[in-house]
């Protein structure tokens, strides 16, 4: 009988845990931060909450004037194509965790950006601004930042120090602005210490700037009015690896003796210019674009960075040339056979 009495304790015991366990899962399914349905009721009205990305908010293309009040869960925040003038810190009073900005395609002008409102987002990756109406870089910017993306504004001026905490920045892109000469002294790029692709295409530059940061491996400086290149310009840029300089104003006196000799290099661009000569290059570059210049003719002795190899060779002993555009100049066919004789790997010659 006690038997009896003890095991009916016992399952009264079990079961009263089984409950319990129950009700305890019960509420931590209910504290579940990606169950959707906590979030629904914080949700802004104008934008759209995805389900299945609960740390995403839409706001793009919903004709917003203000940014709403963005929920605390937010890690990836969209608000492209909008007429949004102002950026203000009351917008972002609970999203401390924030990764990702799209601004793009708005009407936000300098004035209207509350100082300090990005600087205070200590976790932002990415910041875009592209297609508004900036006049200058704003600043201060978060040491997390990892792209910084602000083509086709109306930026003149870059204030001092901008960038000088950005550590871990990567991507810069300033292009289709109103850079002057003026605006790029030789501390602009001071502190970018990350930067792999740095882009000032289409501004109104006629000089290469002072100083760029040595870890470039990607620079865009195409459709500027640039005339000449310094000596030694690029010797401390040991990982540039493609440089484009088409639709500018170098001459070949602008070009001093093996500016492009530089081995990192890959890619050379330097199409829409005012040259008569090939220039020096190295034997690592593989593609080369000269089209739409001055040049009348190619000897491929000179152009060969070289001496011009015999019959029996190796690849890896000859230069690495394998696309070669000279196309838009006052060449005529046929392509020199000593020109082939030194790039043996060329794929493609456009004349």
């Amino acid at each position: 009988m006690m038997n009896v009495k003890l095991c009916s304790n016992l399952l009264v015991v079990f079961l009263t845990h089984t409950v319990s366990t129950q009700n305890i899962r019960l509420m931590d399914d209910e504290l579940d931060p990606y169950d959707w349905s906590l979030y629904s009721f914080e949700c802004p009205q104008e934008c759209f909450c995805p389900p299945s990305f609960p740390n995403a908010l839409y706001c793009d293309s919903k004709e917003l004037k203000e940014i709403p009040a963005i929920p605390a869960r937010i890690w990836y925040l969209y608000l492209q194509n909008n007429h949004i003038g102002t950026v203000t810190g009351k917008s972002f009073m609970n999203a401390t965790q924030l990764k990702w900005i799209n601004l793009n395609k708005n009407k936000i002008t300098s004035n209207g950006i509350e100082k300090g409102v990005f600087s205070n987002m200590k976790n932002l990756l990415y910041l875009f601004l592209e297609d508004n109406e900036l006049e200058e870089v704003p600043a201060p910017l978060p040491a997390s930042l990892e792209q910084l993306r602000l083509a086709r504004n109306k930026i003149t001026t870059i204030p001092e120090g901008a960038f000088s905490n950005l550590e871990n920045l990567t991507v810069l892109d300033l292009h289709q602005n109103t850079l002057l000469d003026s605006t790029l002294s030789s501390n602009t790029f001071q502190g970018l210490n990350s930067l792999m692709q740095l882009n000032i295409a289409q501004n109104s530059l006629t000089k290469m700037p002072p100083a760029l940061p040595n870890n470039v491996v990607q620079l865009y400086l195409d459709n500027n009015s640039i005339e000449a290149i310094p000596a030694n310009y690029f010797d401390a840029m040991l990982k540039l690896v493609f440089l484009r300089l088409n639709n500018n104003k170098l001459t070949d006196e602008g070009l001093p003796m093996n500016v492009f000799n530089i081995s990192s290099l890959l890619v050379l661009q330097l199409s829409y210019n005012a040259l008569t000569r090939i220039p020096a290059i190295s034997v690592h570059l593989e593609h080369l674009h000269l089209d739409n210049n001055k040049i009348d003719n190619v000897n491929g002795t000179q152009m060969c960075p070289v001496p011009i190899p015999g019959d029996y060779v190796y690849e890896r002993n000859v230069p690495a040339l394998r696309y070669l555009r000279l196309d838009g100049n006052e060449i005529k066919p046929p392509i020199p056979f000593d020109l082939m004789l030194c790039f043996r790997l060329l794929q493609a010659v456009v004349v």
